[in-house]
């Protein structure tokens, strides 16, 4: 089981946006205080004075953004600039109280119709990769979708409301209104894992509707991402049972060396060729099966 871009995308409500139009690094891009001064209206010198840089990160505090959300005289601008915010210190949060410039780059592409979803997945994948290899860490990522997510699949309820299948029903706001338990500890959740038993996993999340799923791109047997700080490669072929479709063993060659971050030389040529590999996108038809695994899948996975 794993985290899928149309479940992600279910949870947003992503559906004013191209599908296939991914975020991709540019290799020269604005300087940081010229980003400042559109988002902002504000002089290049506030602009030079808010910049900061944190442990090799460049980047601007909440504190000095915040008085322009609350005041800008253009409506327009500030919601902008919230939503900036909502992107910089939930979503791709890397400095506590600071926004990183590559969240600014990411946020004025999103006015070109790119999809927020391949980007958030990548650096998911990549940050929660980082902490299971060296067996702690912090999670760089949006710690509330993945919550949202885990409650979803591993945290069954006896009924699923029937206003879960309409077109407009809100995942997000559903989890927020609900009463769940405040007081769940990390040892609880370690608990819950290593006692998972498959009969406590609910395989397709109750809100999930699509029949379709982006299984690869370009000549790969798989979908790379491209995130904010580095690539990572999915699988989703892996996961079929997350649409009660039929599991089959899946080809996954050069998967596990696909990781890599934007640094050195050469990543701009990976980041090229992945942003090639999106222009060729290849969808799948979902079937529905009461036997959701393949004979063969089964002995494959032991």
């Amino acid at each position: 089981m794993t985290l899928i871009i149309e479940e992600y995308a279910a949870l947003l409500r992503i559906d004013n946006v191209q599908f296939g139009k991914i975020y991709v690094k540019e290799p020269n891009p604005l300087t940081f205080r010229k980003k400042l001064v559109r988002l902002t209206d504000m002089t290049d010198a506030w602009a030079e004075k808010q910049i900061k840089k944190k442990n090799e990160t460049v980047c601007i505090p909440w504190s000095s953004l915040r008085e322009s959300v609350l005041s800008h005289p253009d409506i327009l601008k500030r919601v902008n600039l919230f939503a900036l915010a909502i992107y910089g210190l939930v979503i791709f949060l890397r400095v506590l109280g600071h926004i990183e410039v590559a969240v600014f780059d990411f946020f004025e592409r999103l006015k070109q119709g790119v999809n927020p979803v391949p980007t958030i997945l990548a650096e998911t994948f990549r940050s929660l990769s980082t902490c299971r290899k060296v067996g702690k860490g912090r999670f760089i990522g949006c710690a509330q979708l993945l919550n949202v997510w885990i409650l979803s699949h591993f945290w069954k309820v006896e009924r699923t409301p029937f206003r879960m299948f309409s077109k407009t029903f809100a995942p997000l706001e559903a989890y927020l209104k609900k009463g769940w338990p405040r007081e769940v500890t990390e040892q609880h959740w370690v608990s819950v894992f290593q006692n998972l038993r498959a009969e406590d996993i609910t395989w397709r999340a109750p809100w999930i509707r699509p029949s379709v799923l982006l299984y690869k791109c370009g000549g790969q047997d798989w979908v790379p991402l491209l995130g904010l700080w580095g690539g990572v490669g999915y699988a989703p072929l892996l996961v079929q049972r997350q649409f009660s479709s039929r599991q089959f063993i899946p080809a996954t060659g050069g998967l596990a060396q696909f990781e890599f971050t934007f640094a050195g030389e050469g990543y701009m040529k990976r980041v090229r060729d992945i942003a090639k590999s999106w222009k060729e996108i290849h969808f799948m038809e979902l079937a529905l099966y009461a036997d959701t695994l393949t004979q063969d899948y089964d002995i494959w996975r032991r």
